[in-house]
């Protein structure tokens, strides 16, 4: 059985088989430029989603960090507050307690008797 390179020889002249022959080897370079290309391009991209990620990351990251510095500053300001708010009451308290110890001490009489009552039911 004849090849197919047989056939078209068979069919054509020697000039028209030689110019088949020699367009056929272009068309095969320059299918593999291409696919050279494609690789190059491709590899391009794939190194620029690779930097992109990482500045993403970073990105994230540093964000991460302001949002986290932001809270510790604002637990810290409530505590701060929270710290200033009982000893302005302490200080309320004893001031209280100097200028009327009789009353605060039937005041804590009472509260713990109401206290008492209710922890019985």
């Amino acid at each position: 059985m004849a090849s197919d390179g047989d056939v078209i020889k068979n069919l054509t002249d020697k000039a028209t088989y030689d110019r088949l022959e020699k367009d056929l080897s272009a068309v095969k370079n320059e299918i593999t430029a291409l696919a050279d290309q494609v690789s190059d391009a491709l590899n391009t991209l794939t190194g620029s989603a690779k930097k992109q990620a990482r500045r993403g990351y970073r990105q994230a990251r540093a964000n991460v960090d302001s949002v986290l510095s932001e809270v510790s500053d604002r637990g810290n300001a409530a505590l701060d507050a929270a710290q200033s708010a009982v000893t302005t009451i302490e200080d309320t308290l004893e001031e209280a307690i100097q200028q009327r110890p009789l009353a605060t001490v039937g005041l804590a009489v009472g509260l713990g008797f109401l206290i008492g009552v209710t922890w019985r039911r």
